[in-house]
């Protein structure tokens, strides 16, 4: 795939949703910041600015001809505004008022009238209200010599204004422009989400990794209520979609393993918290369930966690017990081991070779590629490696180089496991077995 084009396949549009969700605080910031940036800014450049308006009528001294008239507003509409705004006018209403005209006038005809509006603009009311009633006066004066035969006659008398007439700098498309910025910014997050080069679906999945996909284990959220538990295959409180995925997979696996007549399988991840830990104790469960007999091996020196899944505390670290629950074999820590890590992996080694013909399977939870060597070393023991993908979580590239390096090892490359995908990323067949089959040609 060029990396320049954007794949629409990896879209995933419920994933772009939870990407917002993880962030709607930083976008919610964000767009309050952007509101309060305009109302300051747009405050601080505001200058109020106070309109005082008449209605003139025009009429024809000597006819009073309505036709006459219109015909005259119309011309003295264009002309008023400069008589107003004439250095003559500014002069006497000046001296009338004994102040600086500041203002603007502005005048208009009411289409269709003999009505003009005259409006005079100031930084202050009641200068503006002043310089109103002076021009007035004063207006004959000026405009004796350019309309002899027009006459004026006041038909709303001016009156001070109590609020400003305009508005502060960018009040009105404030709010517009906050919206937009605020879709801006999750545009930009769910852009970021779109080109970040990670497993967003099955399909892509398919498509771009080196390797078959055995499954595709469908995102499982706990209510609170439930608590923090570990999402088993045999809990009433996991969903059937779940728990069928995991029985999907494992019927995969073995077929796969039996075909290759292979008994040890390493489970890992090129992250942490991509979930293999839980995708171990599945598979572990659902090959018992299988009738199989199973020996769980945790071999996450660094941070092992199949003694918290299951639930188990204050047992010997180095023995192998039977859990009379789960019915599986188990050989977990219960503590850091990475003090010395080649002593551990020589006990495994020995585990596996006494072992290996007692059990049908045995699974080995091991360290993430990227945290620790281990899993490199335990390719060695083991005879298939898995490698669990979660969605939209590691880099494809970084995938592919990993698979890469299993090949390089003792032991073969089985297949992905994708998990925790939401369901709308999930393709017709995603659970059934034509998926497993087109993968299979893949």
């Amino acid at each position: 795939m060029n990396r320049s084009e954007i794949d629409l396949q990896n879209v995933n549009v419920y994933g772009i949703g939870k990407e917002l969700e993880k962030y709607w605080k930083w976008i919610l910031v964000f767009t309050i910041s952007v509101w309060l940036f305009l109302t300051g800014f747009g405050q601080l450049l505001y200058t109020p600015e106070y309109t005082v308006s008449t209605t003139l009528v025009v009429t024809d001294k000597e006819s009073g001809n309505t036709y006459a008239s219109l015909s005259m507003a119309s011309s003295m509409a264009e002309v008023m505004s400069e008589i107003f705004q004439s250095d003559v006018m500014r002069s006497l209403v000046e001296s009338d008022t004994q102040q600086v005209m500041d203002g603007s006038v502005v005048c208009s005809q009411i289409q269709e009238t003999n009505l003009i509006v005259l409006d005079i603009i100031s930084q202050d009311p009641s200068s503006a209200y002043t310089f109103m009633n002076s021009a007035l006066s004063h207006y004959s004066e000026v405009s004796a010599h350019i309309f002899a035969n027009a006459s004026l006659q006041v038909l709303q008398e001016p009156s001070i204004p109590t609020a400003p007439s305009n508005k502060p700098l960018l009040s009105e498309h404030k709010n517009i422009l906050t919206l937009a910025a605020g879709a801006g910014m999750c545009v930009l997050i769910a852009l970021v989400y779109i080109l970040r080069y990670t497993v967003k679906t099955s399909t892509t999945a398919k498509n771009v990794l080196d390797g078959k996909i055995l499954g595709v284990i469908p995102f499982e959220k706990l209510n609170k209520k439930q608590g923090k538990r570990a999402l088993l295959l045999n809990l009433p409180i996991v969903s059937m979609a779940y728990s069928e995925a995991y029985r999907k997979l494992v019927s995969r696996i073995d077929h796969l393993a039996r075909q290759k007549e292979k008994k040890v399988l390493l489970v890992t991840s090129v992250s942490e918290n991509e979930g293999k830990s839980t995708c171990a104790a599945n598979m572990a469960l659902g090959l018992q369930e299988k009738g199989k007999k199973v020996l769980l091996v945790d071999c996450d020196f660094i941070k092992p966690a199949q003694y918290k899944i299951f639930e188990e505390k204050n047992r010997n670290p180095c023995s192998i017990q039977y859990n009379k629950n789960t019915h599986i074999w188990e050989l977990f820590l219960q503590k850091p081991w990475d003090k010395n890590p080649s002593r551990a992996l020589k006990m495994i080694k020995t585990v596996v070779e006494e072992y290996q013909s007692k059990f049908d399977y045995i699974l080995i939870d091991s360290s993430p590629i990227k945290a620790s060597s281990d899993a490199e070393a335990l390719m060695d023991i083991a005879d298939l490696t898995l490698l669990v993908v979660r969605q939209d979580w590691t880099d494809i590239r970084v995938i592919n180089d990993t698979v890469d390096l299993i090949w390089q090892s003792n032991s073969e490359f089985l297949g992905f496991v994708l998990n925790s995908f939401y369901e709308n990323a999930l393709q017709s067949g995603a659970y059934g077995y034509s998926h497993y089959a087109n993968s299979e040609r893949g």
